[in-house]
């Protein structure tokens, strides 16, 4: 991968080339992709719950610190690589699991999971999918790949994905579970909108032979009824820690659980065999006027003292805020809206060009605030703005 300059330097002599650019701040892709899709898809990953106060809280909180730079330091050679789960990643950023992509591109799920691929940046796959985990992992090659599991309530489809995710060659599962009810999303409201009904974000499920065992008649036959069904079996509203305890102890993979926003619940994810906890309020799309994540960050992981990586979700858009995350204690942080937008614009393309443009910045913004490793991205790479 081109270091961050060279990355730069490509947008300052592009000039020549007489060619048009691809956009580079997240807004601008944001402004591209909604040129491009039809009201239902952009208001489905654009939106969030009820007024949207959870969204704008994610992207405020991280308003509240200030990177505190140092200079005279040797950052000639940068260093953005983490471990996880005994693997090298070259840089702390994850693709987050957004699921019913073939709204947004004919290619759907492949075309992240290649760009994913090609650039060394793991890609969790959603659950609600359009191409299957099958498919997905194989144009993944060996590339390093995470499943989500939207705990079904049916305990013979959920031992189904999680040996379909690991015989296809996932690393690891992320359990979701502040989405066992959709929010209440007033933009998809309004367009009466909701993907999955047409068989949207349904590869999982119609190529599961569980699930198909469980149907009347075929998907195939009948694809609203299949959808509902799918639907039905992921507001697992009755999902406790007991069922969180089956999957650590089902899957031989590591498990992490994705939605806590509460350090009792990080602690008591730990104390039932969690592996990895991703903190995470579903980028405000589930519960409107919830805490930021950001801000409860430092809290859980604290909690669990260290003795399991914390990821972090929501309301990164920018190599500032990765930094930030990484000070405030993540090991890594997963990327959402961004790499959707991209995905819309330009496909496989567009998701490589977001990710370049973003660990590019992170590079630059680690060398000018006097570091030259992630590993050197601390609590006293901060200060509060009301210090």
């Amino acid at each position: 991968m081109p270091n961050g300059e060279d990355i730069q330097m490509k947008f300052y002599e592009s000039g020549d080339e007489g060619v048009a650019l691809l956009p580079v701040s997240y807004k601008d892709w944001e402004v591209k992709a909604k040129e491009i899709l039809a009201a239902g898809p952009f208001d489905y990953v654009n939106g969030g719950a009820g007024a949207g106060d959870t969204m704008r809280a994610n992207l405020e909180a991280f308003q509240k610190h200030h990177i505190h730079a140092r200079i005279c330091c040797d950052v000639s050679e940068r260093d953005l690589s983490i471990e996880l789960f005994g693997k090298e990643i070259p840089v702390p950023i994850m693709l987050a699991p957004i699921g019913v992509n073939s709204i947004l591109h004919p290619e759907a799920e492949v075309a992240p999971a290649k760009a994913a691929a090609k650039l060394g940046v793991p890609y969790i796959l959603s659950n609600v999918s359009t191409k299957s985990m099958e498919e997905v992992a194989e144009a993944m090659g060996d590339a390093l790949r995470w499943f989500q599991l939207y705990p079904p309530m049916d305990q013979e489809l959920t031992d189904s994905f999680l040996k379909r995710a690991e015989d296809a060659g996932y690393s690891a599962i992320v359990v979701t579970i502040d989405s066992t009810l959709l929010g209440w999303r007033e933009k998809d409201l309004n367009n009466k909108y909701l993907p999955f009904l047409s068989g949207e974000g349904m590869g999982n499920y119609f190529s599961d032979p569980v699930f198909r065992s469980k149907l009347e008649v075929p998907p195939e036959q009948d694809v609203k009824g299949a959808s509902k069904k799918a639907l039905e079996e992921g507001n697992n509203v009755t999902f406790t820690w007991k069922d969180f305890e089956y999957i650590c102890n089902k899957t031989s993979l590591p498990v992490l659980l994705k939605g806590v926003t509460h350090s009792d619940d990080a602690l008591l994810a730990f104390e039932h065999g969690a592996d990895g906890i991703i903190v995470s309020n579903h980028g405000g799309r589930q519960l409107d006027g919830g805490v930021a994540t950001l801000d409860v960050l430092p809290s859980i992981c604290e909690a669990v003292e260290n003795r399991i990586p914390v990821l972090l979700d929501s309301g990164i858009r920018r190599g500032a805020d990765i930094l930030k995350a990484i000070a405030l204690g993540a090991t890594a942080v997963l990327i959402g809206r961004p790499f959707a937008y991209g995905l819309a614009v330009a496909g496989q393309t567009g998701v490589a060009k977001v990710l370049e443009n973003l660990i590019a910045e992170t590079e630059l913004q680690l060398a000018i605030s006097g570091r030259s490793s992630i590993k050197e991205v601390d609590g006293l790479f901060l200060k509060r703005a009301d210090e």
